[in-house]
């Protein structure tokens, strides 16, 4: 049997139709004509033998289970076919082109700054494009390879994702400055402590049901008063005695954006941390950029 004989441009109009299961999408973004993405996309499949893509009349395209498989392996493919040019021309001396990375939101502001500007210093030449969000949002990112890497939490992580513990992350309860709490001079508390007392929730997917599952796991059925999924307001909220907070990523100083300070207190209950990962697509071969960069934060994070 021969090998099949299929072009760089039949790959990369695949993808494009791929990603937006649509053939007018995928034309409008190459600036070609649909009915050469949809030739080309036909010549694909004949090539392979398989076809990768249903078409239907009223709803656009949908991946057939080997246009999936195909469809996640090509990713890699054409990220090194990038890679290769860049190299090439570079005369493979440095890392040159751009990385998309995903970063969870809470985690983003404490996490990236100084990888970012690390990372920059080491490779000055690869542009990192940067996507903050939920956790679903940058699965999805990933899936559809609009991000080659994700820091993420590790929690909720399907088969097809790969992970690497970098770093941990301790919960620990905030209080406000004058709480009768605050004046303990050890700063710790137990759940049990807090089981009277209203709550202020960060109300993100996945997070507000890891910190209400930790207050359950020590008989504490919350008292919400307030939810927000902004990590900010719940410390102002916090500072300004609307209830407890239970956080994971603590800031350097005590003073919320409201000019109260929010105070935090070490949890006596044994509650394992947080894993803080690198996550990125099984099966899918990472660019040296990416490599890198997962590198940098398993050395800078290293716990």
């Amino acid at each position: 049997m021969s090998e099949p004989s299929f072009t760089l441009v039949q790959l990369r109009y695949f993808e494009a139709a791929a990603r937006h299961l649509s053939m007018t999408a995928a034309s409008k973004e190459l600036v070609v004509s649909q009915s050469a993405v949809s030739t080309a996309v036909a010549q694909l499949e004949k090539e392979m033998g398989v076809q990768l893509l249903l078409r239907h009349h009223a709803r656009g395209l949908s991946l057939t289970r080997a246009g999936e498989a195909f469809y996640k392996r090509l990713l890699g493919f054409l990220a090194h076919g990038t890679e290769l040019v860049d190299a090439a021309r570079q005369s493979g001396t440095e890392l040159v082109g751009t990385l998309a990375v995903g970063c969870f939101a809470t985690l983003a502001p404490f996490r990236l700054p100084g990888l970012l500007a690390e990372f920059e210093s080491r490779h000055p030449r690869v542009h990192v494009s940067l996507r903050e969000g939920e956790h679903r949002a940058l699965k999805a990112s990933l899936r559809s390879g609009e991000t080659e890497l994700a820091l993420l939490y590790g929690y909720d992580l399907d088969d097809d994702i790969d992970r690497e513990v970098v770093g941990t992350a301790a919960p620990y309860a905030l209080i406000a400055e004058d709480h009768r709490l605050a004046r303990r001079k050890n700063r710790k508390v137990s759940l049990q402590d807090l089981a009277d007392e209203p709550m202020v929730l960060l109300d993100l997917p996945h997070s507000r049901e890891y910190l209400q599952s930790i207050l359950n796991d020590a008989g504490v059925k919350p008292q919400v008063r307030h939810r927000t999924t902004g990590y900010e307001t719940v410390r102002a909220l916090v500072a300004h005695g609307h209830g407890f907070a239970l956080l994971n990523q603590r800031p350097p100083a005590d003073t919320t954006y409201s000019g109260a300070r929010a105070v935090p207190l070490a949890l006596t209950d044994d509650v394992p941390p947080l894993e803080i990962i690198v996550a990125s697509m099984r099966g899918v071969r990472l660019t040296r950029r990416a490599q890198e960069f997962r590198e940098l934060c398993r050395t800078r994070y290293a716990h």
